[in-house]
């Protein structure tokens, strides 16, 4: 079965990275993996969205993710916009970096939602508000595709050293402290 994935964020909050780590994790466990970008203005804080496709089988397809199952949204801004819900298939699945909770999100397809308060964990633990290793391992724990451990041993081909042990403790407490909801 495959799940479609679209990333929503801002440039420099590690949005392309979420979905390439995860793609990483899904290929240590034997799943197949794809993540690719989509940029508008490549800069720091211009809007950007990247897609993840995980799978038992071969993937195949290499097009935008026009009807996603889940939703990850790096920019709490981003948490009320018609483009980031736009195509969500049934029973949709959110996953929402937001320190006040989810307010009034609200969509007909909308059942699930995860909530982290990823930046203020990676402030915590690296010291930057760069999100995308504490979402990696929220997602992790929401889609049921993954354990936390690969997602922890694919951060070592993206960061090494003290880095690397400061986004495994992210990922960690991503996956820990997610707060789920089923509306």
């Amino acid at each position: 079965m495959m799940s479609e994935v679209r990333f929503h964020g801002r440039g420099g909050q590690g949005v392309v990275t979420t979905a390439k780590i995860l793609a990483n994790a899904c290929v240590r466990t034997g799943l197949y993996g794809s993540s690719f970008p989509m940029f508008g203005f490549e800069r720091r804080g211009a809007p950007v969205t990247a897609f993840g496709r995980f799978s038992d089988s071969p993937i195949r397809e290499k097009t935008q993710i026009y009807n996603p199952g889940i939703l990850v949204v790096l920019d709490p801004s981003q948490k009320n916009s018609p483009a980031v819900f736009d195509g969500l298939s049934q029973e949709g699945m959110m996953l929402l970096n937001d320190k006040g909770g989810p307010g009034d999100i609200a969509h007909e397809n909308l059942k699930t939602l995860g909530v982290i308060n990823a930046r203020g964990i990676a402030m915590d633990e690296i010291g930057l508000p760069i999100p995308n290793t504490v979402v990696a391992g929220a997602f992790a724990r929401m889609s049921g595709i993954l354990d936390i451990a690969p997602v922890t041993e694919a951060l070592s081909d993206f960061f090494s050293g003290s880095k690397l042990a400061a986004n495994q403790t992210c990922a960690r407490r991503g996956f820990e402290e997610l707060t789920i909801m089923h509306l």
